[in-house]
């Protein structure tokens, strides 16, 4: 049976951790291909069961790091398991990992980086930590030591991009850059540098991706509802504007969405 968990970070990091999130199951429960959905977060994955596969658009799949930062996504993130599933993962805010980040968030959009290569020495020494843990609890707790540790080290997070942040996630998505900026006194060029630099996406982007996260669960909690209504609801412009945004997030269409697909794109966020 699939089973996910989640755990809230203490105070001392919330301000940059959304949560903490495991993942236990078998092969024989698990789909043959998962796709991940864009969601405006990055994550650090720990496999301490078997690794997954990961098929990019080039048709190359290839084997992913035990342990990884993914960057942010901007289009459907194929993977397939290898085994069964054991996987701890913390998941940071959309601009949560910027004070941890060694390298330009735009090279990692889509890609899996290993934790070496963020962190070096210190990023194996986390790995091994965390794989030989014995607990979720112990887990999260050495995650929390090292990232702390270099927070001493950075800068704090912008508080106008915070601001924005969260008025993207209020409005579900739903407003536009323009009044963002407006609300905001800043130019949309400048808005559009600083989103690139602390979060890897841009102002449209953001909202792109969390309207078609709330989109989503309005389809797995109003199962009976015609796909006019949603699209109406979700502000798209029409039906057909509704189903190429969600292909280009989904790979696709609605109908062909339902499903497994639809669960596991969810198995943390089923509540509006």
């Amino acid at each position: 049976m699939m089973q996910g968990k989640t755990f809230e970070p203490s105070n001392k990091i919330s301000e940059f951790v959304k949560r903490y999130w495991t993942l236990d199951f078998p092969l024989a429960n698990t789909p043959k291909i998962n796709t991940i959905v864009p969601d405006g977060t990055m994550k650090m994955i720990f496999h301490y069961g078997d690794l997954y596969w990961h098929h990019p658009p080039s048709g190359n799949r290839f084997l992913q790091p035990r342990c990884f930062l993914i960057g942010q996504l901007t289009r459907p993130y194929i993977v397939e398991p290898d085994g069964d599933t054991g996987t701890f993962a913390v998941q940071f805010h959309p601009n949560g990992f910027i004070p941890f980040s060694t390298m330009p968030l735009k090279e990692m959009e889509n890609k899996p980086i290993s934790l070496q290569s963020l962190f070096g020495k210190s990023g194996q020494n986390l790995e091994t930590k965390i794989l030989t843990a014995k607990t979720t609890a112990e887990r999260i707790s050495i995650v929390e030591e090292f990232l702390i540790d270099r927070l001493y080290n950075c800068v704090a997070i912008d508080k106008l991009i915070d601001s924005v942040v969260t008025t993207i996630l209020t409005a579900n998505g739903q407003i536009s850059v323009a009044e963002v900026s407006n609300r905001n006194r800043i130019t949309r060029r400048q808005l559009s540098r600083k989103f690139t630099s602390t979060i890897g996406l841009s102002p449209k982007q953001l909202s792109k991706t969390i309207r078609l996260q709330s989109t989503l669960k309005k389809l797995l909690a109003k199962r009976d509802s015609k796909l006019t209504d949603i699209a109406y609801q979700s502000e798209y412009y029409d039906q057909s504007h509704f189903i190429k945004e969600f292909k280009k997030f989904t790979g696709f269409s609605p109908k062909e969405f339902y499903g497994e697909q639809l669960k596991m794109s969810l198995i943390f966020d089923r509540k509006s």
